[in-house]
């Protein structure tokens, strides 16, 4: 540990003030970044939070040693823990093209609030040095995770007249290594034909060639036709 926080280790007027003042800095830090990436939550909600989880820690620790309650100093900082995973849910969202977006920043929410609680209790160091694993965590490897190859997902949407020819698609979309992961199917009735059209969202785990998957859908008995959106 650090000597020079010693002095600052116990709950008084002084200590308090540089646990925020702390907190105020390494929530600012994390915050403006996600703010110049115009992610959904920017530096003053991760002020709040930091500030928040920070008093949060202070005011347990405050009940148990100056109060002299009969008080677990932890229990307020467990209850941070799991109102923020409300908080930071509330930056997820998914796309159109069934992508999530916004756990980077949600998971930041999270660990900048641990940041805050363990300043708040003290522990200027585990706090400071979590905001710099956070800082460097979202600026330097967001260009390596995006440089990670992924395979690309895609959609099909199908018209066919039999049931059954759904079913063998299906096994032909398997046979390819491709995960169905969302399923709609409607049905209309045409000149005494029914006709279904089923949308199709696939997860691929490997390269595919489309082309030569769409060309066998089309082969299928009762397809009457196939094609990406």
């Amino acid at each position: 540990m650090l000597k020079i926080f010693d002095p600052f280790r116990n709950i008084t007027f002084l200590s308090v003030l540089l646990r925020m003042v702390i907190t105020f800095i390494c929530g600012t830090l994390i915050g403006l970044e996600r703010s110049l990436k115009n992610r959904p939550a920017g530096f003053r909600t991760h002020i709040l939070v930091c500030i928040g989880a920070a008093t949060a820690s202070v005011t347990g620790h405050y009940l148990f040693l100056n109060m002299h309650m009969p008080a677990d100093p932890s229990r307020l900082g467990a209850q941070v823990i799991t109102g923020l995973g409300f908080i930071g849910a509330g930056t997820i969202i998914i796309s159109k093209k069934q992508t999530v977006k916004g756990l980077t920043t949600a998971a930041g929410l999270w660990a900048s609030g641990i940041a805050g609680l363990a300043i708040g209790a003290g522990f200027y160091e585990g706090g400071i040095i979590t905001t710099i694993f956070i800082l460097l965590i979202e600026t330097l490897l967001s260009n390596v995770g995006h440089s990670i190859s992924k395979f690309p997902n895609f959609r099909i949407i199908l018209h066919y007249s039999k049931k059954e020819a759904l079913d063998h698609v299906m096994r032909l979309c398997k046979d390819y290594g491709l995960a169905i992961a969302d399923l709609q199917v409607t049905g209309t009735s045409h000149e005494d034909i029914s006709v279904y059209s089923a949308y199709l969202f696939l997860r691929s785990h490997s390269i595919i060639d489309r082309d030569e998957l769409l060309e066998k859908i089309h082969t299928v008995s009762g397809v009457f036709s196939v094609d990406t959106l």
